[in-house]
């Protein structure tokens, strides 16, 4: 399962994301957005899961947690 995670701070790495949803469960996937013009984050990544099961873990106790002074956002992906 493809996960949206929104309203991260600029400064949040794919490495501290990874972290965090690994608790949860296997990730096989961790991607920042990034600005192709400054490469910084643009606030938002996605998190791929292959278990279902474990990704509505992850979605249910990461989602409005505060990382980083900031309240994420998590829900799942639209393809």
């Amino acid at each position: 399962m493809k996960l949206l995670v929104r309203n991260l701070s600029r400064s949040t790495t794919e490495q501290e994301i990874r972290i965090l949803f690994s608790a949860h469960g296997s990730v096989t996937e961790c991607s920042l957005v990034l600005d192709q013009l400054t490469a910084k984050s643009k606030g938002f990544g996605f998190v791929v899961m292959p278990n279902e099961n474990e990704a509505k873990a992850a979605m249910a106790a990461l989602h409005e947690i505060r990382v980083a002074k900031n309240r994420i956002r998590v829900k799942e992906a639209q393809n």
